[in-house]
């Protein structure tokens, strides 16, 4: 046979295997689209109970599995939409290992989303199914106070049409301050199994509205009717048949939908919760009926959280629940308590807990806390939960959420940071910003120091102090200020070590115990064995009795807090939740704090089998590695060098420094008196970080695998 022949022959073979590759696949997508009597197209439906997804020509009941994306990295807030392709593709590769089915997202993203979700699922048997959630603008509730009120109605029906649109990539959508934009062609209808409409609803705005609009309270559509409504559901009525008609009518398609909801907009009584506007009003989606032209059918959704609110700590019948390990649950009694409520689907679209050193909330009963965490923590904690959720009969469960939120703030550190740059640097006292299943660590590949008492990190630094047998060294990054001290006639199990930190000028103390310093000094970091160590602040620069005295009124506190010099050191506190008072049970509810300051004994380096997320420092052989998180030094923004200024003159307001003043000693051992040296650090525009799967990823990993209908 000739050459060309024998050429010609194997080209003839690829392309016919292409073309039947190509077939396969568009083939196996077509048998994943369900087409009835009517001609409505759909892959999705639900029944009272349960998720059923059209996979392989036939109808699959499935758990849904799921993870939020957030809408951000590190360097961009959320309206910057700075997140590429190339994540996307990467994250979901990710997602998928993990037995997740599913991905939610709150609000329209920008093309690249989903085109990197057609192209990841276009030649995959398993595809990642997403639930799409349409925004409401948070300053329009605020401002109008009223869902009927045009500027909320009209423009949550423009935007629940623009999303429909971009779904089946038929849309350009203009360019708009803080919003995604772009031309959307890309349809992904295929792998959609939902459509969660609204946000955490303010219980003040839903109370509004049903007292401006008593008489509306039915509304009888085409695909949906109310039966025993408030006005605030008929508005919900409303717009989720509007959703359904506008697919309907340009598509032929419908998907099941679903309106977010939270503890504190239940339908349940919870005689408990100590803050009235937590137990207000209810939002009940079992007034709003499917009608039989609507075949996909209602899901009732829920973010559901085991520390919020206070009736998850504080309510009897909740507290006094204990499941079949013969642990007390009361995440587990609220969910039977909600699954009683419903005749359709129910689905946890947000649980999870922050492996954050912060704290913002406690759980009283079983420490799943709002923070203060570790890694594997929070991965036995959420894998706890979705167990909960599927021994409970819901339809699914989403994590709360994939990735870390540098943007993000919460109530009680939120007065101590600068809002338009905390997307710039990582806050580990922010629980809110570390949510995620993975870290985003600081360090192009990897992380800038590992607390492991290695001092290989530090090869190439210079000692900050030196003298005779000890060397002080400082570092920093966009997360931590990192401290070394190296001294070969220390003894760790006998030794008070002090390091003085002078970040402030004109003020501080000039003496601790039998030390003297140089300069005034506001921190005093002191290492005293693995469980009596700590960070103090001067008594004068104490920002949190400022901020629950001088402000709030809430603490009491004495003379020493506006003296300079005062001498007097004290710890660092959080404040968890002012005084309460629970009417039920006649119960008071002192003010409560968390000593933020003191430090944690564990190896910080994730590489390390002993590993500790939540490690502060650790020691080796003549070695100590300390880590602090920037906020513990009053520092508002370390990416351009802003402090908290002398707040008793000028209220909390940012100040430039040069750098900060360090020293060191052992507490009567070495001379009393420290001389310290300036540490100054770049300052920066983008930070520099790379991706770590947490612990939790692994742990949730082999959670998800027990999770699935036989």
């Amino acid at each position: 046979m000739k050459k060309s022949v024998v050429i010609g022959v194997f080209f003839s073979i690829v392309i016919t295997l292409l073309i039947i590759t190509v077939r396969f696949n568009t083939d196996y997508h077509r048998r994943n689209v369900f087409v009835d009597n009517d001609s409505i197209k759909y892959i999705a439906k639900v029944n009272n109970q349960y998720f059923y997804l059209y996979q392989d020509d036939k109808w699959n009941k499935t758990f849904i599995k799921g993870v939020n994306i957030g809408a951000t990295k590190p360097g961009y807030f959320p309206g910057e939409h700075g997140i590429a392709k190339k994540d996307y593709l990467r994250w979901f590769h990710y997602i998928s290992n993990m037995g997740a089915n599913t991905i939610r997202v709150y609000t329209m993203l920008k093309p690249e989303f989903y085109e990197a979700l057609y192209e990841y699922n276009k030649n995959r048997k398993d595809p990642l199914y997403l639930m799409q959630g349409v925004w409401i603008n948070e300053e329009d509730i605020q401002k109008q106070k009223n869902a009927y009120n045009p500027v909320i109605m009209d423009r949550f029906k423009q935007d629940i049409a623009a999303i429909i649109d971009v779904i089946h990539g038929n849309k350009k959508v203009s360019k708009e301050s803080g919003l995604a934009y772009g031309l959307y062609n890309k349809d992904i209808s295929n792998y959609v199994i939902g459509y969660i409409l609204g946000i955490e609803w303010d219980p003040e705005f839903v109370v509004s509205t049903n007292k401006i609009n008593k008489s509306n309270v039915s509304y009888d559509g085409i695909y949906l009717n109310t039966q025993h409504a408030t006005p605030f559901e008929t508005f919900l009525c409303e717009v989720g048949d509007y959703a359904i008609g506008y697919e309907m009518d340009k598509y032929s398609m419908q998907n099941p939908i679903s309106f977010t909801n939270w503890v504190t907009t239940d339908m349940l009584i919870h005689p408990n919760e100590p803050l009235v506007n937590e137990d207000m009003v209810s939002v009940n989606m079992e007034h709003i009926k499917k009608k039989d032209n609507y075949k996909t059918g209602l899901f009732a959704s829920y973010h559901i959280y085991p520390y919020y609110p206070d009736s998850m700590s504080y309510q009897e019948d909740y507290i006094n629940f204990y499941d079949e390990n013969n642990k007390i649950n009361p995440y587990r009694a609220y969910l039977k308590d909600l699954k009683k409520e419903h005749t359709m689907p129910i689905i946890v679209a947000e649980f999870g807990v922050p492996s954050s050193r912060g704290i913002a909330h406690e759980n009283k009963v079983t420490g799943f806390n709002q923070g203060n965490l570790t890694e594997e923590e929070q991965g036995e904690m959420d894998a706890s939960m979705i167990r909960d959720i599927f021994l409970e009969d819901f339809a699914g469960g989403i994590v709360f959420a994939f990735q870390d939120e540098w943007f993000k703030t919460t109530w009680n550190t939120m007065d101590f940071d600068i809002p338009d740059r905390r997307a710039y640097w990582n806050n580990s006292q922010t629980n809110e910003q570390h949510f995620g299943l993975m870290a985003f660590d600081s360090g192009k590949t990897e992380s800038t120091c590992y607390v492991d008492g290695d001092s290989k990190d530090w090869s190439k630094e210079k000692p900050l102090i030196k003298d005779m047998d000890k060397e002080l060294y400082v570092k920093s990054d966009e997360t931590y200020l990192y401290i070394m001290y190296k001294d070969l006639n220390y003894d760790f199990l006998k030794d008070t070590l002090i390091i003085p930190i002078n970040t402030i000028e004109n003020q501080g103390n000039i003496k601790y115990k039998t030390i003297s310093f140089s300069q005034n000094v506001d921190f005093i970091i002191e290492i005293n064995g693995k469980d009596n160590s700590s960070v103090k602040v001067d008594a004068y620069y104490d920002s949190f009795t400022y901020l629950y005295n001088d402000e709030h009124g809430i603490i009491y506190k004495n003379s020493i807090y506006e003296q300079k010099n005062s001498g007097s050191f004290v710890p660092i506190y959080l404040c968890l939740n002012k005084e309460l008072y629970i009417k039920n049970s006649n119960m008071e509810i002192p003010f409560s704090m968390f000593e933020t300051g003191k430090l944690k004994f564990g190896n910080g380096n994730p590489n390390s089998k002993n590993y500790n997320s939540l490690s502060d420092f650790y020691v080796k052989g003549n070695i100590l590695e300390i880590r602090l998180p920037w906020q513990i030094l009053n520092v508002m923004d370390p990416s351009k060098k802003m402090i908290m200024d002398d707040f008793h003159t000028n209220g909390i307001k940012p100040k430039l420094v040069e750098g900060f003043h360090f020293g060191c000693c052992i507490l009567e051992k070495d001379k009393q008196t420290v001389n310290m040296n300036l540490y100054s650090w770049r300052s920066w525009d983008m930070p520099i970080y790379h991706e770590r799967l947490k612990q939790s990823y692994f742990i949730l990993k082999e959670a998800f695998k027990k999770y699935n209908y036989d």
